[in-house]
């Protein structure tokens, strides 16, 4: 199928570019650019991951993945100084994964070194559109089997539900 054959749904389409997750000549910006260099980080070293996924808990992760050993990894993104001073939910998110990564662009970095960001447990993760670097690796807190179980079960369900809504989109009208 060649690039004039595809039909996107309307609702993929964003009018006002001023909410666009994409610069003029094509780059993602804000956490679509941080996003990108740290799935290019971890995509070199075996971690596959998805974008906001949805935790038991009522969180969203900005990326969720698992690695070649089948360790899971939730990275939060901030693009903002005021977001991630803000953030007071990210705990929630331990109990999802055996590594949580705070994602940042070049310019917060300094800021996720404090103790309220428990330097500890967390790793902090660099990125831009290009690519990303670990700066702190994060800690191993192994989950409990059964927890690993079902939250790989639905990492696995909601990757695959993806793909298959990206290969052969829905009609409008079925409920999906």
């Amino acid at each position: 199928m060649t690039e004039a054959n595809l039909i996107l749904p309307s609702h993929t389409i964003n009018p006002d570019p001023a909410l666009s997750v994409q610069q003029p000549g094509g780059l993602p910006r804000g956490a679509a650019a941080v996003a990108r260099g740290i799935a290019r980080l971890f995509r070199r070293n075996q971690i596959w991951v998805a974008p906001e996924i949805a935790l038991p808990n009522g969180r969203r992760a900005d990326l969720m993945g698992i690695d070649a050993r089948g360790a899971i990894v939730i990275v939060e993104i901030k693009v903002s100084r005021a977001d991630l001073l803000g953030d007071a939910k990210w705990p929630e998110y331990l109990d999802h994964c055996d590594r949580f990564y705070w994602g940042l662009p070049p310019g917060l970095a300094t800021l996720a070194g404090s103790a309220a960001f428990c330097p500890d447990i967390t790793g902090l993760i660099v990125a831009d559109a290009y690519d990303a670097e670990i700066v702190r690796p994060a800690a191993t807190r192994p989950l409990a089997a059964a927890r690993r179980k079902s939250d790989t079960a639905r990492l696995a369900a909601m990757a695959l539900r993806r793909l298959n809504l990206m290969l052969d989109p829905p009609p409008p009208d079925e409920p999906y």
